[in-house]
């Protein structure tokens, strides 16, 4: 896609593709506004507004994306998870993840990593098309400065994608760009520092909180962005701001004391609290879930990719999928809250057993108990390993992804009934992992930092030991470094904290372990540690993502490049 392309004026999709899971019938009957000219939006309320939430769609890019809807933010649910990319698992099927893994990432050969430049830059132009002429429109103040609001919320969420993926970028403010203008104007590339694309980020946050409802209720549907939404994008922007990589390596205690300032609003908010009822419900449970904070919402008419048959295990007639990795077993806590370790033969004997809760939620493991059979990855014959059927998608790690997938949900045939699954962009967890990060950070681990990690440790379902007392402040920091990797695993968290913590040149030039599993004659398990996908590499340069090289060309090579690419 050229820059060209990017700045194209766009007047949306079509609204029966909507992410928005609440809508009423009548809504949805409204005129597609990609089938209408610019004068039916903007002299229609309705077709406007349509367009106004159709702005938190964006456009398919790459092959396999969006498969069933449109994305939306980051990546989601497609079938190569952002967590391939990352220490947490492998996609079985490579779908261009590997050569990312194996530190090959180039401008010319993006992969899954490819689409965010190309989406964010048309979504900001598209939101500041309809900035630019909601004034014409017939509409009340009141609802057109709610709109505003939520166009200034989608803007800056664009903006929050390209600024994790590249750093510094390029500021459009509100300018609408047309085919006819001058492209080769060099300022038009001109790529703002990352500090002060931040700024700009956040005070567009404050404008949008400002103005946005409480909740989503009466004509704000579900899915729509609200108060609670514009302060956790603040709280998440303003954590990365203060960490390592956005400070040449370096800590501010000032940037770390606004991040628990952006979290501690959130709280105070009074309006969110940790789901009660079960980890692994957490992320099937749409309606009375007080943890969700903003999510894309989906339905049986707007559905995602099947998550049950592209993640299933072979012997259950499933793909394999995104397959955790032994990096990430390993990491899991015993129920009594001491480290896994290989070296203590109670653990090596039984390595799958007294673990913390959330690992049985969110891994499928040899032994676990799944749709009315254990998984059997052992060799020989385990019906979830090479000796089983379908063995092309056996896992190479050994182990499958139980978080998100409905058990209520098929794995064969799938197709009119899966995808139904909300995608989280924020929730309550993540904002007390981002305050006590933050405020650890400030002024080291005091009452407040252990409340909140220990509340997502101690809550129904979880119920882990609480964090030993006395941690010295860099002790801390690693409690909550781990906290992170176990309660966010697979949702989209992982691939930045370890960048931004700039610990990715260790943790991702680890091998990609997996498990083989071996039944003996007497039915003993031996388990042998394997590399799952060889030569897994990280290079400085990939601490930011590579601009796709169309992307530069189209810029007459005006638009300079991320260093080491």
């Amino acid at each position: 896609m050229t820059t060209k392309n990017i700045f194209k004026p766009f007047l949306g999709i079509a609204l029966s593709g909507l992410l928005l899971g609440g809508c009423n019938e009548d809504f949805l009957d409204v005129v597609p506004t990609d089938r209408v000219s610019d004068a039916s939006i903007l002299s229609d309320s309705t077709l406007f507004e349509a367009y106004v939430i159709n702005r938190y769609l964006g456009v398919r890019l790459t092959d396999k994306e969006g498969d069933g809807n449109v994305p939306g933010f980051g990546r989601g649910f497609e079938y190569a998870l952002w967590s391939s990319l990352t220490d947490e698992s492998i996609y079985n099927n490579d779908d261009n993840t590997w050569f990312i893994q194996q530190g090959q990432l180039s401008p010319q050969n993006t992969g899954i990593a490819g689409t965010f430049w190309g989406r964010s830059y048309r979504s900001i132009r598209e939101a500041n098309y309809a900035l630019a002429n909601i004034g014409e429109l017939e509409m009340s103040q009141s609802g057109k400065d709610l709109l505003i609001a939520e166009l200034k919320f989608i803007r800056a969420f664009r903006y929050f994608d390209l600024i994790k993926n590249y750093g510094d970028v390029v500021l459009m403010g509100d300018n609408v760009a047309q085919l006819g203008d001058d492209f080769t104007d060099p300022s038009f590339y001109e790529r703002a520092p990352k500090e002060e694309a931040i700024a700009y980020v956040i005070q567009e946050l404050d404008a949008a909180a400002a103005v946005l409802p409480q909740t989503n209720s009466g004509s704000w549907l579900e899915g729509r962005a609200t108060k609670g939404a514009a302060l956790a994008l603040k709280s998440r922007l303003l954590l990365y701001a203060a960490s390592p990589l956005y400070n040449d390596g370096g800590s501010d205690a000032q940037k770390w004391q606004e991040a628990a300032q952006a979290a501690q609003a959130v709280i105070d908010l009074g309006q969110y609290s940790l789901y009660q009822q079960g980890y692994g419900e957490l992320f099937l449970t749409p309606q009375s879930n007080s943890e969700i904070i903003f999510a894309r919402y989906y339905n049986i008419n707007s559905r995602h990719t099947a998550l049950e048959i592209a993640n299933g295990p072979n012997g259950y007639d499933g793909w394999g999928g995104n397959v955790p990795l032994q990096n990430l077993i390993d990491d899991y806590e015993m129920m009594d809250g001491t480290p896994f370790d290989w070296e203590d033969d109670t653990h090596a004997a039984a390595p799958y057993e007294n673990r913390d809760p959330r690992f049985y939620e969110t891994i499928l493991y040899n032994g676990a108990p799944y749709r009315n059979r254990e998984v059997e990855t052992f060799l020989p014959n385990g019906r979830d390993s090479q000796g089983g059927p379908s063995n092309w998608n056996t896992s190479k790690t050994g182990y499958y992804l139980r978080k998100f997938i409905n058990e209520e949900l098929p794995i064969q045939n799938p197709w009119e009934v899966a995808g139904t699954q909300n995608w989280i962009y924020f929730r309550y967890a993540e904002i007390l992992l981002n305050y006590a990060e933050a405020q650890n950070e400030a002024v080291g681990p005091d009452a407040s930092v252990y409340d909140a990690i220990n509340s997502i440790r101690s809550r129904s379902g979880v119920e882990m030991p609480a964090l030993p007392a006395g941690l010295s402040q860099d002790e801390m920091r690693e409690r909550i470094h781990h906290e992170r990797r176990i309660e966010l695993a697979f949702e989209e968290h992982r691939y930045y904290d370890v960048r931004r913590w700039m610990t990715a040149d260790e943790v991702e030039n680890t091998p990609a372990y997996g498990m083989e599993i071996v039944k003996e004659a007497d039915g003993s398990l031996t388990y042998n540690r394997k590399i799952s996908l060889n030569g897994k590499k990280f290079e400085t340069q990939n601490y930011w993502l590579p601009i796709p090289r169309s992307e530069i060309l189209a810029s007459n090579n005006q638009l300079e490049q991320n260093p080491g690419y």
